[in-house]
């Protein structure tokens, strides 16, 4: 049993995202778990922080979310994690240093080095799509194509390209930050420890970014429970997030 889980929720975005991108999930995830405390932590380099320098390491990230979390008093009880690709990283880190920390997380479509080879975790198809983003000027452009390689439907998506613009026109990350967390995804690697906190695993089929291979093969080296969405793509809460807090409430519901 896991009293503590889903009571007090941590979320984290991916590479070069920030906390604002979960959008519409976060009052989703609140409906969800009406009594429980959500909140939003940006990564250094991001968001509140875009100013700052984001470190070159996993390590070195978990340790400054971690202090600002301490801080603020995020963690005065166990958190539940709901992280993203590079934020499921973090997430991983986390658990694995400071385990008294977390009570339990949840990985959406996340990669390790050593697990994966470098064309499943960026996809190789992708590669194009990373030299026309480098290319863009356009800032509305460059978000629109950032939108299309992460998300598998089409309905809303200039209302949530403008909604992005806006984010990075206010809170933009620059150029070094994505770099430096690039080189720090790259790599991490997690260690052969399995954590001791329960670990839910969310995949979604149609990622074109990471491929699904990836969590599989986080999936067979701890046998942590994985589950498939058949369509959706990276940013699998953009894509379904009902579906998304269907498989949190289940899972929590299960370890309680």
């Amino acid at each position: 049993m896991n009293k503590a889980l889903g009571q007090n929720w941590i979320l984290l975005r991916g590479l070069a995202r920030e906390s604002a991108h979960w959008g519409a999930f976060v009052p989703l995830l609140q409906s969800t778990f009406p009594d429980a405390h959500v909140t939003l932590l940006d990564l250094p380099g991001t968001g509140r922080f875009y100013k700052e320098t984001s470190p070159g390491s996993i390590k070195a990230i978990t340790d400054r979310v971690r202090h600002h979390a301490c801080d603020h008093g995020f963690i005065k009880h166990p958190a539940t994690v709901l992280a993203l690709s590079m934020g499921a990283m973090v997430a991983w880190e986390w658990m694995r240093s400071y385990p008294e920390d977390i009570c339990g997380a949840t990985l959406i479509n996340t990669s390790f080095a050593g697990l994966s080879p470098f064309y499943e975790r960026l996809r190789w198809q992708s590669y194009k799509d990373f030299l026309v983003l480098a290319m863009t000027r356009d800032l509305h452009k460059r978000e629109s194509l950032i939108l299309q390689l992460v998300r598998n439907l089409r309905d809303q998506n200039e209302q949530i390209t403008q909604a992005w613009e806006k984010i990075q026109n206010e809170r933009p990350i620059s150029l070094i930050n994505s770099l430096r967390q690039i080189i720090a995804a790259a790599a991490y690697q997690p260690g052969n420890i399995k954590p001791e906190q329960p670990v839910l695993l969310l995949n979604g089929q149609g990622d074109r970014l990471v491929a699904p291979a990836c969590s599989e093969a986080i999936h067979k080296k701890w046998n942590l429970e994985l589950r498939r969405h058949d369509w959706a793509g990276h940013d699998l809460t953009l894509d379904d997030g009902a579906w998304v807090a269907l498989q949190l409430k289940d899972w929590v519901a299960q370890k309680k």
